[in-house]
């Protein structure tokens, strides 16, 4: 990540402003005079003037499109690629939730482990939105047994009501407030439905809207002030 980009994630100062610092000489990198342009990793000690920058003790949300086959793990021998694999960031951050290895959408990741352990609690009901297409023509009864709660014969449970929207002749909007090991592709085998492809289009108030897959965007100002509320939290300053 560019120098400048990295102290304004770290709430030093606006880009544009850490551009004029690194032309005044203010800020070292590893102890020698920083350059326009500069690439770092976030490993570095940097200083801002008599400041130490210390990234890793800002609370960092970053929203990332999970691509199809990144297993979400940080580390696993026996899987192609990981998140650990596929995603970066300065500043260490991990998934708070999960998206398994055929889906693909939206993981939000986070150094954070209050906000972690809040969007890890299932019994909370936060809100995850799914666009779910199958490999056969849908049914409305079909869609209907989902939105009802269905009984999952392998898991022991039967799962929350949920919101289901068709969108297509093969395709479905599903909102769940529960999260279940492979839930919906359990829920779409016990109605008689393949998934062929399942996409997580929204976490609470956060969505893909700009982002294709591999892309992250840092979440910040209302948007992460609503997120912290939404998972009942109370906003970081």
């Amino acid at each position: 990540m560019r120098l400048n980009r990295y102290l304004a994630s770290c709430g030093v100062c606006s880009r544009r402003e850490a551009d004029r610092l690194i032309e005044e000489g203010a800020v070292t990198v590893d102890g020698a005079a920083a350059v326009p342009g500069m690439l770092v990793t976030g490993r570095e000690k940097i200083r801002v003037r008599d400041r130490v920058v210390r990234g890793q003790d800002r609370k960092v949300v970053v929203a990332w499109y999970k691509p199809v086959g990144v297993t979400t793990t940080e580390r696993d021998p026996h899987a192609k690629k990981t998140v650990g694999d596929a995603f970066s960031y300065p500043v260490r951050l991990t998934y708070a939730g999960r998206l398994d290895r055929d889906s693909e959408g939206l993981l939000l990741m986070t150094n954070d482990g209050d906000l972690i352990e809040a969007m890890m609690r299932g019994s909370a009901g936060h809100e995850k939105e799914y666009v779910v297409r199958t490999t056969a023509r849908i049914q409305d009864v079909q869609l209907s047994r989902m939105a009802e709660g269905i009984y999952l014969k392998d898991l022991g449970v039967k799962t929350r009501p949920c919101k289901v929207r068709r969108l297509g002749d093969h395709s479905f909007d599903i909102v769940l407030t529960q999260g279940l090991n492979r839930q919906i592709r359990r829920m779409c085998q016990a109605v008689g439905l393949h998934v062929q492809t399942l996409k997580r289009v929204r976490v609470l108030n956060i969505t893909l809207a700009g982002l294709r897959p591999g892309m992250q965007k840092t979440i910040e100002g209302k948007d992460l002030e609503d997120l912290y509320r939404a998972a009942g939290l109370a906003p970081r300053q």
